[in-house]
């Protein structure tokens, strides 16, 4: 949903890394060149980014239907 700040393996910042990475990715570049350029070298924190996946506008339309829902019953 939203990224994590820090790996849940070792620890280190990531969070500061995403919007580069998931810009250049989105730009068509190789996302093991984006990771190698922004210094993510270790495995745990390379697949915090890679395996991310970005679903928090999917889940926040259900939060605003239930609200609305819940305003007109009152």
């Amino acid at each position: 949903m939203i990224i994590p700040v820090r790996c849940f393996t070792c620890g280190k910042l990531i969070a500061d890394k995403w919007e580069e990475f998931a810009k250049r990715v989105k730009d068509g570049e190789a996302a093991g060149k984006v990771l190698d350029d922004l210094g993510v070298t270790r495995y745990c924190c390379r697949r915090m980014l890679l395996s991310h996946v970005e679903i928090i506008d999917e889940v926040i339309k259900f939060y605003e239907r239930e609200t609305v829902e819940g305003a007109e019953e009152t």
